[in-house]
């Protein structure tokens, strides 16, 4: 699939698609769509991923085409550094732009009907800064909606599993409140949580304890409990922010009933950080077909809000994805995906924790794998690649490959932390083979650039050429002038000087780029073999 590298041309790109012929509930993964799309991102910079996943016909993709909004206004120049636009004369990013074309946002339409399936990415990475001032390449991510009356339970907790497991930042759009049932479905990652906290690599490589998932938001539409109506304000905003805390905290507070306190506790097992945004109904104009997406139809104290919930998740609390305590770049993430999708194909069963944590490990052995190889090639390109001139001795070769290899192991092992020993073992030693094998190639290329190779091939026929010349020369002064056998041995050896001298001119002729550069090597081959001498100091 070909996608634009063209920002003005980003669109929505379905990277999961449900249902095949012989299974309703397969996961089908567009790796093509998806290599491509993340391939757009700086392979060294760090990722973020903000997913949202809810109930369908619950405004998921009105949210994230405002999202897009927000971000096209605030993202920085990658060139200067700077964002892109700034707020002067009271304009904000709402305020700004008039209606969204269908090649703008994520496709949405009013009424009571499903629109969107599967699991959607926007192609254009964002460049914004995260919450410590790094540079992250950030992807929003649209999903099907859940507990509709044509998806079934199981095919609805994987997509709510899979949109979690590929997300830095999840947000769990519910209507009105936070139901026990809103909480109940995150209890299915309860077993993972558990297990992948106490999974780490086997002895001194025992990782340390992190939850599996980073934040969770509850992002409570229609809201209708506000005492102040003017998030705009400093003040106002301060208590709405209070009375988010407070429902939060009451939502996930301890509760006596056993089956209540367990649901608490899994989640608590699970997520970094839980939190909750309430946003107050957008108006009515927003659920009707024609809508089109200009903000100014929209209720101004939900898009007052809606600024200040963009603000949140895009800046200070805006952080790179991370498993087992790395984070990801665009080609980590992307190895994760694959594996994740891999063990989601039939959507039927939830995976059982043990699957995910060996895919989990088997894409941390990947990444780990494809870095380390990678640095080491980087660093001997460096040295002894492709478009290095220079001829290195084979022992200053050998001594850079064997610190590079350490250095690329100590990498591999400081990546692959996660899962038991043995796949661990395995993809080091396939990584020392591919390490081994590289070497080979950069041996053969600096031996290419030997000074002293290849010069038989000339330096062969100028001796006999010279000898030729010195043994006639030798002939016709101490032969008599009547001597047939003097005679014809000088012929001979002229006619031996002829032909080498026309050899050697008709290949000067035909390589005389060739011999500039056997030149070259001479004057290299006589540096090599000359003695090294100490600088004279100053006196």
């Amino acid at each position: 699939m070909s996608v634009s590298s063209d920002p003005s041309a980003a669109c929505a790109v379905q990277i999961v698609s449900l249902g095949s012929e012989d299974d309703d509930h397969a996961f089908n993964l567009n790796e093509e769509a998806l290599t491509a799309v993340l391939n757009k991102a700086p392979s060294n910079r760090k990722v973020s991923v903000i997913s949202c996943v809810g109930a369908f016909r619950s405004g998921k993709s009105f949210l994230l085409s405002n999202f897009l909004r927000y971000l096209r206004y605030y993202e920085v120049d990658e060139k200067t550094g700077d964002v892109k636009s700034r707020d002067e004369g009271g304009e904000k990013w709402y305020t700004t732009g008039g209606k969204l074309s269908e090649n703008d946002r994520f496709e949405w339409r009013g009424g009571s009907e499903r629109h969107t399936t599967g699991i959607w990415i926007w192609s254009h990475p964002f460049t914004l800064r995260g919450a410590n001032g790094e540079l992250l390449s950030v992807y929003v991510v649209d999903t099907q909606g859940l507990f509709d009356n044509e998806t079934t339970m199981s095919l609805t907790a994987s997509i709510f599993g899979l949109s979690t497991l590929l997300s830095s930042y999840s947000i769990y759009n519910v209507a009105k409140q936070i139901s026990e049932d809103s909480l109940q479905h995150l209890a299915l990652f309860s077993e993972y949580g558990r297990t992948a906290s106490d999974l780490g690599g086997d002895g001194d490589k025992k990782a340390e304890k992190t939850k599996p998932f980073q934040k969770l938001e509850f992002l409570v539409r229609d809201w209708q409990n506000f005492e102040v109506e003017d998030p705009s304000t400093e003040d106002d905003f301060a208590e709405m922010e209070a009375s988010m805390n407070s429902y939060i905290q009451s939502v996930i507070a301890d509760r006596d009933a056993v089956d209540l306190k367990e649901t608490r506790e899994q989640i608590a097992t699970c997520f970094e950080k839980v939190n909750a945004f309430l946003l107050p109904h957008p108006g009515l104009e927003v659920t009707k077909k024609k809508y089109d997406g200009d903000p100014a139809k929209v209720d101004p104290t939900f898009m007052a809000l809606l600024d200040r919930y963009c603000g949140k998740v895009f800046s200070s609390e805006l952080e790179p994805k991370r498993i087992n305590g790395r984070y990801l770049t665009a080609p980590e993430l992307c190895e994760y995906i694959k594996a994740y999708a891999a063990i989601f194909s039939s959507g039927k069963d939830f995976p059982a924790a043990t699957t995910l944590l060996a895919a989990t490990a088997a894409a941390s052995n990947n990444n780990a794998k494809r870095i380390s190889v990678e640095k080491y090639k980087s660093e001997m390109d460096n040295l002894a690649g492709p478009n290095v001139q220079v001829y290195h001795q084979p022992e200053e070769l050998s001594k850079h490959h064997n610190a590079t290899r350490d250095a690329s192991l100590t990498l591999f092992d400081s990546i692959a932390t996660f899962g038991s020993s043995a796949p661990i073992m395995q993809a080091k030693a396939e990584v020392k083979s591919s390490v081994e094998e590289a070497y080979e190639v950069y041996v053969s290329l600096n031996s290419s650039r030997n000074p002293l190779a290849g010069f038989e091939t000339y330096v062969l026929p100028c001796i006999v050429a010279v000898s030729s010349y010195i043994l006639r020369t030798i002939v016709d002064l101490s032969c008599t002038s009547w001597s047939q056998t003097c005679k014809a041995s000088s012929d001979v050896l002229g006619q031996v000087t002829s032909v080498i001298l026309l050899f050697l001119l008709i290949v000067a002729a035909t390589k005389a780029k060739l011999i500039s550069a056997r030149f070259n090597q001479v004057k290299s081959a006589l540096m090599v073999m000359a003695p090294p001498t100490s600088d004279k100091k100053n006196s």
